[in-house]
């Protein structure tokens, strides 16, 4: 780990979060929804989108174990090209919430576009609940993307509840922590209302949650798909319900403010605590 925290970023960077149901096990009616809303988000001047958890199959841990080289994903799979094209076309980077199929079995992971609309490598899910243990491996190694001199860490749902995950992302660089998420009606709400604050202001960084609306994997979500600032207040919101994208600017200065005033990650980073680096991923 480098005891010193990252330069900070020059110029805003505009970022959106999607919030929509997945067609269970329908890939195909996930991945054109994911281009529409990319677009959607691109028309609007976001340069990276983030989508809910396992979006382009549905949460579906059964109907996924049941059949992974249907509705996993291996890399470079064919079936993404649209959303390839979309990225390309429009400049913007994509985070895609799917379960993907690899060598040591299956995964909870962001696939990642670059702004030229190649694949970058996946993220996978570290922090895994006692059912998903079940089915997939948990990753080891947290993911750090760089775009337009934004470092944004990736997490996953359950991801967010550990507070050492944001933490090793900040130690690490992070100027932002965007999370792909299924936050449920029953107790999702409250939690995502706690943690996602609490990582924002604990690590002075922008944090951003993208969930799903409507039902999936028999779970009733919540939407309210947000970005926070820095401090942890909330700057972007979407519905419970509706299909929506967000966006927000980050914005340098702000940052800058923040982290002058709250200094509790820089006289952390100060005492050279022992975190875990991450991988570095540039998008442009």
């Amino acid at each position: 780990m480098d005891n010193k925290l990252a330069a900070l970023p020059r110029m805003p960077l505009q970022i959106a979060a999607a919030q929509a149901q997945p067609v269970c096990g329908d890939t195909a009616a996930n991945i054109a929804r994911t281009v529409e809303l990319t677009a959607i988000a691109a028309g609007r001047g976001a340069r990276l989108v983030v989508f809910p958890e396992k979006f382009l199959s549905g949460y579906e841990p059964g109907l996924i174990s049941s059949d992974p080289a249907r509705y996993a994903f291996e890399a470079l799979d064919a079936r993404l090209d649209p959303l390839r094209e979309t990225c390309r076309r429009h400049a913007i980077a994509a985070v895609v919430g799917a379960a993907t199929q690899g060598a040591d079995g299956l995964h909870i992971s962001s696939l990642i576009f670059d702004c030229r609309g190649e694949d970058v490598a996946p993220y996978h899910k570290q922090y895994l609940y006692r059912s998903e243990a079940q089915i997939y491996r948990p990753g080891t190694q947290g993911c750090m993307l760089e775009l337009d001199g934004w470092r944004l860490a990736l997490g996953v749902c359950y991801d967010s509840g550990f507070p050492e995950h944001a933490r090793t992302a900040a130690v690490n660089g992070a100027h932002a922590y965007l999370v792909s998420g299924l936050f449920s009606v029953k107790s999702g709400y409250h939690q995502s209302r706690i943690w996602f604050p609490a990582r924002a202001f604990d690590n002075t960084l922008y944090a951003l949650l993208s969930n799903h609306v409507g039902t999936t994997g028999g779970w009733d979500t919540c939407g309210a798909s947000a970005i926070w600032s820095p401090y942890g207040d909330v700057i972007a919101q979407a519905s419970r319900e509706r299909e929506e994208v967000i966006t927000a600017l980050l914005d340098p200065a702000a940052l800058a403010d923040v982290r002058e005033r709250e200094t509790a990650l820089a006289d952390f980073v100060a005492r050279g605590e022992n975190m875990s680096t991450v991988s570095v991923l540039r998008l442009n």
